[in-house]
């Protein structure tokens, strides 16, 4: 997805890392850095993804001259004479054919880890002369953080869309119960790849972010990884005038098969009397009814979770409901619902500092108590979904952890002594399960045959590649998860 002409020796890291070639202690020979969501995050634990992708950026012959000269000319543009550190790049370009001499171990993707563990490390492969060059790509490979919080809240909404379809309907409708509605609401095209690729990545289905099927194509070897339906927007609905939105109504019915869905925004001037009063007109009413797929209705606007139990009743005046075999009721299967707007995740102040809520469990537990299923509802999540977060909500960082100088392995670390919760791990991490299978870094030494971190990436090449299916697997939410 990233222009491949864009030259990452002069773009590709912050501007004051391009100094530390000469901060470093003389005969340090390997610098080893680990990335976290170190603790106090949103959620306490996060599911990884988008290394994979992350490092693509960085294969093949990276150092050239033509690369070398531009970066130096830039450098010593920007912050002054003498600051660019010609001499390690070109040794890195006629020592190793212009590879990258860098090691990339990281867990496997689509597993999820408590909070303060490590998912990958950093290190140097070339000796004193590349000393610099781990943390030089802290910028880029630090990236992954969006990926790995995409998917990780994303699954978070989709446990609780699992935990009431276990209560109150059915579980095998959890694949297209959340839906991408995201791409507008991003910055780029890039990141509505990457972070729409991400909720697809946790086993979701549904999407309207076009280009994350792209994304998914290129970079986890999946064909078609997510799917939509027809559906209206207020265009469309409004393009008759407040009199000829059942004309509107019967277009899109005249134009979509009987076996496939369709959507309607129902609430361009009135959501409840669109329900009850064009959609139960008898001649539209008998086409939805003879449908063998349904047609969803779409409120955007009105005060949640009160607006879709509103619609539902609405609905169930005019179609009809029955109750299914946990007593809840349930909508004709011609007939459905969605919610996409306001799904997002709002921060509450408690006792012990700040919970997120979700809106679609206000919903669902608003359905719950009027014994309404879940059955009945899918979501449609945009800017809370691929926007609503930064690096710090899962509060994730690269530190560096151990040396070798002069022959001597170091273990290093911070210790802030104003915030406990940055303390850093020390020395060469593994991470292994425990005795109940929790996740847990350790020592390398002591993780051994056990140690889940495996090269990705390894002098300009990457390794052990995954696909999607791989991925989702990895992800699925265990039964345990889900009640």
């Amino acid at each position: 997805m990233l222009n491949p002409n864009i030259n990452l020796l002069a773009f590709g890291t912050d501007s004051y890392k391009v100094s530390h070639w000469a901060f470093y202690p003389e005969g340090t020979t390997l610098v080893y850095s680990y990335g976290e969501p170190r603790s106090g995050g949103m959620f306490p634990t996060v599911t990884f993804f988008g290394l994979q992708y992350v490092l693509s950026h960085l294969e093949g012959e990276f150092v050239t001259t033509e690369r070398i000269d531009e970066a130096e000319e830039i450098a010593n543009a920007h912050m002054g004479p003498g600051v660019f550190n010609r001499a390690g790049w070109e040794f890195i370009r006629d020592n190793f054919n212009g590879r990258l001499p860098l090691r990339v171990q990281a867990i496997p993707e689509g597993l999820t880890v408590n909070e303060s563990n490590c998912l990958y490390t950093i290190q140097n492969l070339g000796g004193e002369e590349t000393k610099w060059l781990t943390n030089w790509f802290e910028t880029i490979i630090s990236m992954a953080w969006y990926p790995t919080t995409v998917m990780t809240a994303s699954r978070e909404v989709r446990k609780i869309i699992a935990n009431y379809l276990d209560l109150t309907g059915d579980p095998a409708g959890l694949p297209f119960k959340l839906h991408d509605f995201g791409y507008r609401g991003v910055t780029c095209i890039e990141q509505a790849a990457i972070g729409g690729g991400a909720h697809l990545a946790t086993g979701a289905m549904g999407t309207d972010t076009m280009i994350a099927l792209d994304f998914l194509r290129r970079y986890y070897d999946a064909y078609m990884p997510g799917f939509s339906i027809r559906a209206t927007e207020h265009s469309i609905m409004t393009a008759r005038g407040v009199e000829g939105e059942a004309d509107v109504v019967r277009q899109v019915l005249d134009n979509t098969p009987n076996d496939q869905m369709v959507a309607m925004v129902g609430d361009s001037y009135d959501m409840i009397a669109f329900i009850e009063e064009i959609l139960a007109l008898p001649d539209i009413k008998a086409r939805i009814e003879a449908r063998t797929a349904p047609v969803i209705i779409r409120p955007d606007s009105g005060t949640l979770p009160k607006i879709d139990v509103d619609v539902f009743r609405a609905l169930e005046r005019v179609f009809g409901s029955s109750f299914n075999d946990k007593g809840f009721a349930v909508l004709p299967d011609y007939v459905r619902m969605i919610q996409g707007d306001g799904i997002k995740w709002t921060p509450v102040k408690c006792v012990s500092g700040t919970a997120w809520v979700h809106t679609v469990e206000l919903i669902l537990q608003a359905f719950l108590e009027e014994r309404i299923s879940a059955d009945n509802i899918a979501f449609g999540s945009g800017g809370g979904l691929l926007q609503q977060f930064d690096r710090d909500s899962q509060r994730f960082a690269i530190k560096c952890s151990y040396a070798e100088r002069d022959g001597v392995g170091y273990e290093i670390f911070k210790r802030p002594a104003t915030d406990p919760t940055k303390n850093s791990k020390r020395g060469r991490l593994g991470v292994m399960p425990d005795v109940d299978g929790e996740l847990i870094t350790v020592s390398e030494e002591e993780a051994g045959e056990f140690n889940l971190l495996r090269d990705v990436f390894y002098n300009g090449i990457r390794m052990n590649l995954m696909t999607l299916e791989e991925v989702r697997s990895n992800a699925a939410l265990p039964q345990a998860e889900t009640v």
